[in-house]
């Protein structure tokens, strides 16, 4: 999840008529035939409750994250719980802890579940507000032993708070990572803050597919990157989702940013082709 800069722009209307199209929790029904069900996360149980631990590990800390960040990431039921209704609570608030003027939580499935292609969805509904930084991303589970960008990192949903309506998609890899990420930012009719929508991509040896609500707003190719840089999305990767305050690519929160910030996590899916 780094700060990048965009390279294509695209507006589409995901709503019509004042009704909103994201109000299905269904999956991928058109690639019913393509895929199978290889994992998920539900998050089903009783207000408060931990996240499952088979599933989910916790990255704590407060020190940037590479980003210049603001908040200590904890694995406190404060930031990381679930809500009761179904859903996982990711919550960013105003809160003094270990330095950091701000904490909020950040989940990854390293070690626990990594896939090679397949199909990855969330269905969330996002925080707004001025330096709130939510994503949905995967990082290459050789991160240990080769470092970052090496790694490679997919984000299927980046999210800045003050554009509400505009989600981006990007990758990162050695030669074209940060400001040089690989990606698109696009702007979505009826917005995405405050209602639940589908994120998603599908990822194949012939490159990767984003969508918003099943609706394909951007594909890349290994002929996508920059000449001379090499494609490093072949192996697995492991899930990661998060709220960040502040940052180079959000800016800090103002004073019009209200706190606790919250993202809703329906459920994590992730499909595989069948055979």
């Amino acid at each position: 999840m780094k700060s990048q800069l965009a390279i294509y722009m695209t507006v589409f209307l995901l709503s019509c008529g004042g009704s909103d199209i994201s109000s299905s929790a269904a999956g991928p029904e058109q690639n019913t035939d393509l895929f199978e069900l290889a994992w998920a996360d539900e998050f089903t149980g009783p207000s408060g409750a931990r996240l499952d631990s088979t599933r989910w590990r916790f990255d704590t800390g407060g020190d940037g994250w590479g980003n210049g960040q603001l908040e200590y990431n904890t694995d406190r039921t404060e930031n990381v719980a679930l809500d009761g209704d179904g859903h996982l609570a990711i919550v960013a608030r105003k809160d003094s802890f270990q330095g950091n003027a701000y904490t909020s939580g950040r989940i990854n499935t390293k070690g626990l579940f990594e896939q090679t292609h397949g199909r990855i969805e969330a269905r969330l509904l996002l925080p707004e507000g001025q330096g709130i930084w939510p994503a949905f991303w995967l990082l290459g589970n050789d991160i240990d032993t080769v470092g970052w960008p090496q790694c490679g990192e997919i984000d299927i949903m980046e999210f800045r708070g003050q554009h509400p309506a505009v989600v981006l998609g990007t990758v990162h890899g050695p030669g074209y990572a940060g400001a040089a990420g690989v990606g698109t930012e696009t702007a979505v009719g009826g917005g995405l803050a405050g209602r639940f929508r589908v994120f998603a991509i599908e990822w194949d040896a012939d490159g990767i597919r984003w969508f918003v609500d099943d609706f394909l707003y951007h594909q890349l190719t290994p002929a996508g990157i920059p000449a001379g840089t090499r494609w490093v999305f072949d192996h697995p990767f492991f899930l990661l989702l998060n709220v960040a305050v502040g940052g180079g690519f959000a800016g800090p929160p103002d004073t019009s940013t209200v706190f606790p910030r919250t993202m809703l996590v329906d459920y994590v899916r992730v499909y595989r082709a069948k055979t």
